[in-house]
């Protein structure tokens, strides 16, 4: 785009030239039948006035005839002189109009890509004295879930208030981009002596940005991840790309690492990024190839009804069998296939190999699967579960989604309608991480919810004193008065069982009752309990034992990281 509006530039002043060439010759011969007339056309002019009175002889026809072409010559000078005029008005116009198309984003007015590190390169390069300049990079996060839920219009509504808030923050000496997408650029004059201002800055640009957005009376909330780099810092500058290039490039890599730390924050670039950046990489690279080549495999975790002792099934989670890197925690990659944008197929994958291996169970036995949020914006989501159930014969009634309650965040009703449509199948819904604070008593009520899992963090502190015990007693009121049966994640130690045995029935899943498994040594494992389908052959042998589980907590499942 950049590329066309400079060619229309450049075609205008090209028209431009040639008009006023034209505008130039059409003006010299106006002035010049001007000066013809002056000087001959008065005594002619006496004479052709005194014929067509009749009050005197024409002396020479063809001087009258030379008056009237002189007038006319004139009249016609004067006219093409003020068309030509009004055409490079309009002309300088264009050619305004051109260059803005070419120099700023349309949808914000600010600076583009392009002018804006030919103008910040000049002003680099012009720093004086004790100046120096800060370039910020700032990306809105999760912005492609606002186009998603609300539409690109609305998207298009957050840029442009977005666009005005910075405006407003930014000091009148700074300049400012928008680079593209979501992506923001602004580059800051600093005085060496007081450094802290960028830090003042970077908080007010997150305070303003994170203010609550109203798109046709909807509330979106927004936050910004922020990356800052230093003209007078080390950057690496090949001889392929200006200082400024090297400047974002750096500022980059610090939002990302930002991005990494929660978001909503801000961080100076560090040299010691660029690997940590660099192992991102790789490890995308990694996944997309392992998505590909059917790396990922489910783990098994045992549930057991803690009042009988007895195994009621499995939650199915999610591990990385690199070839690079060995087996892959799921906190690791997870997230980064969510931002990939890949997660919806991974979880497939696994969720289909999943279904497969727990067809030779112990049909008492149910399968619990993680769903991630972006999933849950799926409108096909229910569709494309259904399809897995249909294609591997596996019974619905057997199957158990879990949904965190950040999930209820975003779009309640299609939530709502999604696990509806599920539920109409047979399938069970819960609703994991329970107490964490995000879900309201209306949507406890409201949305077709079978069971609730405790969250980890009220039961491995259970034990801890008397605040502890009170919040579980709290939850687990919550929990039976809305009549929903309740499983307790996170069970490690005798002492927690024992406590947990003191408040009802639950049931319950932990270390305390071993590692997660992989499909292998989970048939062994159901074989030993003579809870397999009799028509599943011999279970096949243990395969040696793995670590990958001594740092793995708290443990997530496939979806959700």
């Amino acid at each position: 785009m950049p590329n066309d509006n400079f060619s229309v530039a450049e075609n205008v002043i090209s028209a431009h030239s040639r008009d006023s060439g034209h505008d130039t010759l059409a003006l010299g011969i106006a002035v010049a039948a001007i000066f013809l007339f002056v000087g001959t056309g008065s005594s002619a002019l006496s004479q052709v006035i005194h014929a067509i009175r009749g009050t005197g002889v024409l002396q020479n026809p063809l001087i009258a005839l030379a008056v009237l072409l002189n007038v006319a010559i004139i009249l016609f000078g004067w006219r093409r002189y003020r068309d030509m005029s009004h055409a490079v008005l309009h002309h300088c116009a264009a050619e305004a109009e051109a260059r803005s198309l070419a120099e700023t984003d349309v949808l914000t007015g600010f600076l583009n890509r392009r002018s804006f590190a030919k103008i910040a390169d000049q002003m680099i390069s012009d720093q004086k004295g004790s100046s120096r300049f800060a370039l910020v990079m700032a990306d809105l996060d999760r912005f492609k879930q606002i186009n998603d839920l609300h539409g690109h219009a609305a998207g298009d509504a957050i840029l442009q208030e977005t666009a005005s808030r910075i405006a407003l923050v930014l000091p009148a000496n700074a300049l400012v981009a928008r680079l593209g997408g979501d992506e923001f650029a602004l580059l800051i004059p600093v005085d060496v002596a007081h450094p802290e201002r960028v830090d003042q800055l970077a908080n007010a640009l997150i305070d303003a940005i994170s203010a609550p957005m109203f798109v046709k009376e909807t509330e979106i909330s927004m936050t910004v991840s922020l990356g800052i780099a230093r003209s007078d810092c080390e950057i690496e500058v090949d001889d392929a790309q200006s200082v400024t290039q090297a400047l974002l490039h750096s500022a980059d890599i610090a939002m990302y690492h930002a991005k990494r730390h929660g978001r909503n924050c801000y961080f100076w670039f560090e040299a010691a990024m660029e690997g940590e950046l660099r192992f991102r990489r790789e490890l995308e690279a990694g996944i997309r190839r392992g998505i590909e080549q059917g790396e990922f495999v489910p783990y098994y975790e045992q549930q057991i009804d803690l009042k009988t002792g007895k195994l009621t099934g499995f939650e199915m989670l999610a591990r990385w069998k690199s070839p690079t890197y060995g087996i892959v925690n799921p906190q690791i990659f997870i997230p980064i296939a969510e931002d990939l944008g890949v997660i919806d197929i991974l979880s497939e994958q696994l969720i289909a190999k999943a279904l497969q291996d727990a067809k030779a169970w112990n049909p008492q036995l149910a399968l619990s699967v993680n769903i991630s949020p972006v999933q849950l914006r799926d409108p096909w989501f229910s569709q494309k579960l259904l399809k897995l159930l249909v294609e591997t014969n596996f019974p619905p009634q057997r199957l158990e989604i879990e949904i965190t309650e950040s999930c209820l965040l975003e779009n309640v009703g299609a939530v709502r309608a999604m696990l509806a449509s599920l539920k109409n199948q047979g399938i069970r819904i819960s609703l994991d991480d329970f107490g964490t604070g995000y879900s309201s008593l209306g949507q406890l009520r409201e949305l077709p919810f079978d069971s609730i899992k405790i969250d980890r963090s009220f039961v491995m502190n259970l034990t801890e004193g008397k605040d502890s015990a009170t919040i579980f007693r709290t939850i687990t009121a919550l929990g039976e008065g809305l009549g929903l049966p309740m499983t307790a994640e996170g069970i490690e130690s005798e002492a927690v069982l024992a406590e947990l045995q003191t408040y009802g029935d639950f049931k319950g899943q932990g270390y305390l009752y071993g590692q997660p498994e992989n499909a292998e040594a989970t048939l062994e494992r159901l074989a030993a309990l003579d809870l397999l389908q009799t028509s599943v052959p011999a279970p096949l042998a243990r395969p040696e034992p793995t670590a990958e589980d001594s740092a793995d907590r708290p443990d997530r499942s496939a979806a959700s990281g």
